[in-house]
C-alpha cells in the first residue's frame, strides 16, 4: 500500500488536487485509499471521490474505460464506428468523468455519443439502442451520499453488463499495470477528430414518445394533483415533462429542481427513505396534492407517498410493485388484451404479494439475483418468444413496465403510478385502500429491510465473518419458526432436509432461509456500499400479526449478527 501511495505521489502528471489530497493523508487514509482497487459490484463501479486506487478519480476511471473499450473491440469489431453512448448525472465530477471516458475511448479509436447535459439512467439505456451503439456508460452513484460517484456499463441492448461479460471487462482492466500510462486523446482533440457526437433534445423527444405508450387509460380525465421532486437529480426536466405531457397538474419542489451535487436540502438523496420527502410533504399539504413522487439522482428509482386521511403515507418498493402488477393485469384483462403467456420478473429478495397477484392471472413469475442487469438479461431472452414481458421490478424501488429501456426506469413508473392514483381517485379510493383490499384477497404480505453499515477494510472482514457464521451453523429454527430450506447462492445449492439441488443462477454471496409457511429472510452484502443487507418477508391473516412476526425474526437474526460483530471487534482490539 505504501509503495503504491509513493508511486502516485511521485507521478509528475498527477492532477494537482489529487496530489494535495495525497500529501495530507494520514496512515489510516493511505490504507483505506490503497488497500484494494475499486471493484465492480451489483451496480457497476462505485466509490468515494478522491485519490487512490480505491477511490473514484480520473485515473481509476481511465482504467475502467480502457478495460471496457478493449472488451468492446474484442467482442464486436464494429464497436469503433458504432460507438458508446455516455450520460452523467448531477454529482461532483460527473461531467469530468464522462469526458474522461470519451478521452480514453477516442485513443482506442472508439466514437462516443455524449449527452450535452445531464440525463437520467433510463434515457441512457434507451439511447444505447436508439443510436445503435455497441455499449453504454453512465456516470452516477445512484442514491449514495454526495462524496460518492460511480461508473455503470451497458451492453448493446441498454442492459447493464451481467457478470459473465463484466468479468471480461475486469480481465482487461487487470492487464493495466500503470494507470498513468493509459493512452488518452484530449477531449477537444476528440471533438475535432470526429470521435464525439453530442446527444441533445432529439433523444428526449424519442424517449418521451415511448413513455406515452405506458398509460392504459390515456383518455381518462385527469383530476389529481402531483408533487414531483427529482431530489436535485437528472430527471428534473424529463420527469416533469413526462407528467405534464400526460395531462397532470404537477407541482415541482422548486428547491430540489436545482442540480445540487451536495444535495443540500436532504440528509440523503434516497427516495427509499421517507426523510427524503420532507420538502415534498410540505408542498403536498400546501397544495393538497394526492400523491408525492420522488426520483433518485440518476432517475432510475421512484419513491411514492400517498395522501390518505389527510396524511402522507410512504409506500415500500414491494407495495408499489404489487399495486403496479394488480393494475396492469386487471386493466388489460378488462380491456381483453391480456397476453396468453405473460411473464413478470422480480428478484430473490422481492416480497411475494406482487408475484402472488401475477400468478392469479396465469403469469409466470421468475426471480433473479439482486441487480436489475439480471432482469434486463431475462427481458432480452424473451425476444421473439411466445411469452410476453409484462413487468420487471425489485424491492429497492426499481421498476420497468415496457422494454424500450432495459434498466430501472422511474419515468415509466411515475406515469403508471399517476394513472393508478387518478383511476382510484375516480372511485373515491387511494392506493392504501387498494392495498388493504389486496391483503384481504391474497394475505397480509409484509416485508422489512435491515441495513448494517460496516465501513472500511475491517468492515469487509466482519461482513465475511457474519456470512460464514450463517453459512456454517445448522439453523433449523428461528424465533420459534421452522426453517425448511436454505439457499446458498455462493455454492449454488438449495438444501432442504437431506436433499440438495442446484440453483440455476450466477454465483453470488447470498443466503436465503425459507420458513415452513413460505416466509423467508435473506442476507446479502451490498455490491456498492459498505453494508450487509438483511431482508425479511412473511405473511399472515392480518397486517399486525405479520409485522409482529417479522419483528421477532428480525430480533433473532440480529442477535446472531451482533454476536459476530462483537467477536470481530474484540479480535481487533486484542
Amino acid at each position: 500500500m505504501r509503495l503504491l501511495y509513493e508511486r502516485w505521489l511521485a507521478e509528475e502528471s498527477l492532477d494537482f488536487d489529487l496530489r494535495e489530497e495525497l500529501e495530507n493523508m494520514t496512515e489510516d487514509d493511505i490504507t483505506e485509499a490503497f488497500y484494494k482497487p475499486l471493484g465492480f459490484g451489483t451496480g457497476g463501479m462505485r466509490g468515494m471521490i478522491g485519490a487512490g486506487i480505491n477511490r473514484m478519480n480520473i485515473y481509476t476511471l481511465r482504467k475502467a474505460a480502457y478495460g471496457f473499450g478493449k472488451f468492446l473491440l474484442d467482442t464486436d469489431k464494429a464497436s469503433a464506428s458504432r460507438g458508446v453512448a455516455i450520460a452523467y448525472d448531477n454529482r461532483r465530477k460527473s461531467e469530468t468523468f464522462a469526458k474522461t471516458c470519451v478521452e480514453v475511448l477516442a485513443a482506442l479509436g472508439i466514437r462516443s455519443h455524449l449527452f450535452e447535459h445531464m440525463r437520467p439512467t433510463p434515457v441512457l439505456s434507451f439511447a444505447v439502442r436508439e443510436t445503435g451503439a455497441s455499449g453504454g456508460i453512465m456516470i452516477t452513484a445512484s442514491h449514495n451520499p454526495p462524496e460518492y460517484n460511480g461508473f455503470k456499463i451497458y451492453d448493446e441492448t441498454g442492459c447493464q453488463l451481467v457478470p459473465s461479460l463484466a468479468d471480461q471487462v475486469i480481465a482487461e482492466v487487470e492487464k493495466v499495470e500503470d494507470v498513468f500510462a493509459i493512452p488518452v486523446m484530449t477531449y477537444d482533440a476528440a471533438k475535432r477528430e470526429g470521435f464525439v457526437k453530442m446527444l441533445g433534445r432529439d433523444m428526449d423527444v424519442e424517449y418521451l414518445k415511448q413513455i406515452k405508450t405506458i398509460p392504459l387509460k390515456p383518455e381518462a380525465k385527469k383530476t389529481i394533483k402531483i408533487v414531483f421532486t427529482p431530489l436535485h437529480g437528472a430527471s428534473r426536466e424529463i420527469g416533469l415533462r413526462a407528467l405534464v405531457e400526460s395531462g397532470y397538474d404537477v407541482i415541482p419542489v422548486e428547491e430540489q429542481m436545482v442540480a445540487d451535487a451536495m444535495f443540500s436540502t436532504v440528509a440523503s438523496p434516497n427516495p427509499e427513505d421517507i426523510k427524503a420527502f420532507e420538502y415534498a410533504i410540505k408542498y403536498g399539504h400546501k397544495h393538497k396534492a394526492d400523491v408525492l413522487l420522488a426520483t433518485d439522482p440518476d432517475g432510475d428509482r421512484l419513491g411514492i407517498a400517498v395522501r390518505h386521511n389527510q396524511e402522507y403515507v410512504f409506500l415500500t418498493g414491494n407495495q408499489t410493485g404489487a399495486l403496479f402488477i394488480d393494475y396492469v393485469f386487471k386493466t388489460r384483462q378488462a380491456r381483453g388484451d391480456l397476453p396468453a403467456q405473460p411473464v413478470v420478473y422480480n428478484t430473490i429478495v422481492t416480497g411475494e404479494l406482487g408475484a402472488t397477484i401475477a400468478r392469479s392471472y396465469g403469469a409466470r413469475v421468475e426471480s433473479t439475483l439482486t441487480g436489475f442487469k439480471y432482469i434486463g438479461e431475462k427481458m432480452r431472452a424473451l425476444e421473439n418468444k411466445a411469452e410476453t414481458f409484462m413487468m420487471g421490478y425489485e424491492e429497492s424501488y426499481g421498476y420497468v413496465i415496457r422494454d424500450f429501456t432495459r434498466d430501472k426506469d422511474s419515468i415509466q413508473a411515475m406515469v403508471l403510478a399517476a394513472e393508478i392514483v387518478n383511476s382510484l381517485a375516480a372511485e373515491g379510493k387511494t392506493m392504501l385502500d387498494r392495498l388493504d383490499a389486496l391483503y384481504e384477497t391474497y394475505g397480509a404480505f409484509r416485508e422489512s429491510l435491515e441495513n448494517i453499515t460496516l465501513k472500511g477494510r475491517a468492515g469487509e472482514a466482519t461482513i465475511r465473518a457474519i456470512m460464514e457464521a450463517f453459512r456454517t451453523q445448522p439453523l433449523t429454527t428461528l424465533a420459534d419458526r421452522l426453517i425448511v430450506a436454505k439457499e446458498d447462492y455462493l455454492v449454488l445449492k438449495r438444501f432442504e432436509g437431506d436433499t440438495e439441488r442446484p440453483l440455476m443462477t450466477p454465483a453470488e454471496n447470498v443466503l436465503k432461509f425459507i420458513f415452513e409457511d413460505g416466509g423467508w429472510f435473506v442476507l446479502r452484502p451490498s455490491g456498492t456500499e459498505p453494508k450487509l443487507k438483511v431482508y425479511f418477508a412473511l405473511v399472515s391473516g392480518t397486517v399486525s400479526t405479520t409485522d409482529e412476526a417479522i419483528e421477532r425474526v428480525r430480533a433473532a437474526v440480529l442477535d446472531i449478527v451482533n454476536s459476530v460483530i462483537q467477536k470481530s471487534n474484540e479480535e481487533v482490539t486484542a
